[in-house]
């Protein structure tokens, strides 16, 4: 959202010129339009009595010249294009418009934002979100195109939703360019796709009642008929593999995915399975943490609460300044890019659906502000920000995630770092920059813990323990953002020179 606040100035700026071209043909066709009613009214008298009307040398002179001159002034104006400065406008602003990648990449962020906090169609349509300051609604016509990009996507689960929902609205009398027809052709072969071969039919059905001529409904009914008539024959009920989803009344199951987690994953999201029990929470503190006794924070101690036990997560307040956040905001917007994540195979940075968020790093020489933050943190946390690498900043907007993941490198992937020279990474401090209407949390699906943006606040955890040995339970995730727009800014520490400042224990898990 960070770069798409532009859109909206480009999008004002378009309506502007627009109206700038309509007044402009509106201007011309009004002159056209007197011109009209002036030769209507000459032209009636004239042509009730020709002759009579030319008698008069006046009226025989300007009778020629407005056939040599006038009507050619006219003819100029007819042709004049108001156009010009309507259409250099829109292809200056189109070279920064979303492209169809963008527009298929919103609609599957609308998909997993309905998924993750389980929001039906008609709760998306309607515009029934929390936190949200403007009403919005999807027309028939958007919930065709969201079901249009589930098609082409071959993913027939949210195809059937969105269908479903536009030819909901359809039915109920709203007006659009849409036809029935269209969504029944959808939404039929994706009820196929689930094995419901009742259900095509009834839909089938109901399409050629509308366009009785549409020929790919009627070799689909057809099909369908030999289908149904095999099954007959057989007299046997067709058994559901695991892998198929259940049709149960109508509704079916949502497809399993590459995630093993998901379910415990999502359900974090949503608020729910935290395992944080009272007894536990007794074990939980808030303290005045002055780093060890450094000099920096003897006077001015940092508010440390802890955020879970094992492994200790905690969260420092007043970490950044509303001021310093605009400032390292205002440093990263022009640099933000599509966030990477590292192939394990190959090593090489790509982009992945399972991380959807756009990223920049900063250095101390950019601004003063950064050498200031990445000293705090230094302050905070007792480890050197020398092998640490570059601040980054990430912006989470429309759907933005990063699903389960680990900050260190395992076993599989040893030169994950290599470049860098610095060992693995030891610890992950995390800035929220930004409060978040709805979503957004931070979540460990190991242990079912979830930490919710606050800005202005900072949480700490350690990736490995002192043995060097990675810490699988700090496996965490950015929940996707339903309502808001997320930034966070993060510091990666490194194992080199942190031996001293955090030294090896004596046991493999301390």
């Amino acid at each position: 959202l960070g770069q798409m606040t532009d859109l909206i100035y480009a999008e004002k700026d378009l309506v502007q010129s627009l109206k700038e071209y309509i007044r402009a043909e509106e201007n011309k066709l009004s002159q056209i339009k007197s011109w009209a009613e002036k030769m209507d009214a000459l032209t009636s008298k004239s042509a009730s009595d020709p002759e009579g009307y030319l008698a008069h040398p006046v009226n025989a002179y300007k009778l020629v010249k407005r056939l040599n001159t006038d009507w050619l002034e006219l003819e100029n104006l007819v042709l004049q294009d108001t156009t010009n400065g309507f259409i250099a406008n829109l292809t200056i602003q189109r070279q920064f418009f979303p492209t169809e990648e963008d527009e298929t990449g919103a609609a599957k962020a609308l998909m997993r934002l309905q998924d993750t906090y389980k929001l039906d169609p008609e709760t998306l349509s309607r515009g029934n979100l929390p936190g949200t300051k403007y009403r919005s609604y999807l027309t028939v016509g958007d919930c065709f195109g969201m079901g249009k990009t589930a098609y082409n996507d071959g993913d027939y689960y949210h195809t059937v939703l969105w269908m479903e929902q536009a030819l909901k609205q359809h039915d109920e009398g709203e007006d659009t360019t849409v036809s029935k027809v269209e969504i029944l052709d959808y939404l039929s072969y994706a009820v196929f796709q689930f094995g419901d071969l009742h259900r095509a039919m009834e839909l089938t059905r109901r399409l050629i009642s509308l366009d009785s001529t549409h020929e790919r409904a009627g070799s689909n009914l057809r099909y369908f008929e030999k289908l149904l008539e095999k099954e007959r024959e057989e007299k046997s009920n067709k058994t559901m593999t695991t892998t198929e989803p259940v049709v149960q009344s109508g509704a079916y199951e949502r497809p399993l995915d590459y995630l093993p987690e998901r379910d415990i994953y999502e359900a974090l999201c949503r608020g729910e399975g935290v395992k944080m029990t009272p007894r536990r929470q007794k074990r939980l503190f808030c303290r005045y943490h002055d780093g060890n006794r450094n000099p920096h924070l003897l006077i001015a101690p940092f508010k440390e609460e802890d955020e879970w036990d094992s492994p200790h997560i905690v969260r420092y307040y007043d970490v950044m300044s509303d001021e310093e956040i605009e400032k390292i905001k205002q440093l990263a917007k022009p640099r933000l890019a599509r966030a990477t994540v590292r192939d394990p195979k190959t090593g090489v940075l790509t982009v992945a659906s399972y991380r959807v968020s756009k990223s920049s790093w900063l250095e101390e020489d950019d601004d003063p502000v950064v050498a200031k933050v990445n000293q705090r943190m230094q302050q905070i946390t007792g480890l050197t920000v020398k092998t640490a690498e570059l601040l980054q900043v990430a912006n989470y907007g429309m759907g933005g995630q990063y699903e389960p993941h680990f900050d260190f490198s395992r076993k599989d992937e040893p030169d994950a770092f290599k470049r860098l020279g610095t060992g693995n990474r030891v610890a992950t401090f995390l800035n929220y920059m930004s409060d978040v209407e709805a979503g957004g949390a931070t979540v460990f699906p190991d242990f079912g813990a979830a930490i919710w943006p606050k800005k202005g606040t900072a949480v700490f955890w350690y990736n490995l323990f002192r043995s060097g040995e990675g810490d699988y339970r700090t496996r965490h995730a950015a929940c996707p953002v339903l309502v808001g727009c997320k930034w966070v800014s993060n510091k990666w520490f490194h194992e080199r020179g942190n031996e001293f400042l955090r030294p090896c224990g004596r046991t493999e898990v301390d």
